[in-house]
């Protein structure tokens, strides 16, 4: 199992130096940590302590582009209810009228009710809409605590396996 060494790591990654380790590289390095030689991930580890900050830059790219979305979804939001209502007034407006015929009436309590549903409507799609946005921020969490958690943890097993440091 720690039979891979320095070169061959780099070699999978494609990289020709650890500077040139890049961020959709990164799971690729924490995928190969347990197949290499303690001495090799110790070493990795160190030349690498950016590892955390990568992480957290990744989550606030994420965090701030749901950010974002949700502000333009909000606007976008704002703008299909205000149109709404705005209808919902003129067709007020038009049924308060004296002149208008029974078969004229029904006509505009249909629309006021086509009107609604359609506001119904877009309040179900955009909890849905938020509900995935949620689900991506989760996931995206979920991911950078699991490369801290290979990271920490093939920091411990390489000083564990190295005897530098006292098992617990």
């Amino acid at each position: 199992m720690g039979d891979v060494n320095e070169s061959a790591v780099k070699r999978k990654l494609g990289i020709s130096n650890w500077r040139n380790l890049s961020k959709d590289k990164v799971l690729k390095f924490a995928a190969a940590m347990p197949d290499m030689a303690t001495e090799v991930r110790l070493k990795l580890i160190d030349q690498f302590p950016a590892f955390k900050d990568l992480g957290k830059a990744d989550i606030d790219a994420v965090a701030e582009a749901h950010k974002s979305t949700l502000a333009a979804n909000e606007n976008s939001q704002n703008h299909f209810y205000k149109a709404s209502q705005d209808q919902r007034d003129a067709l007020q407006a038009d049924l308060g009228r004296d002149d208008l015929s029974w078969a004229q009436r029904e006509a505009l309590h249909d629309r006021l009710d086509e009107n609604v549903r359609r506001v119904d409507d877009k309040d179900s799609q955009n909890k849905q809409f938020l509900g995935a946005g949620m689900k991506v921020m989760a996931a995206a969490g979920a991911a950078a605590l699991g490369l801290s958690v290979v990271f920490v943890g093939g920091k411990l097993v390489g000083a564990s396996e190295d005897g530098s440091e006292d098992a617990q």
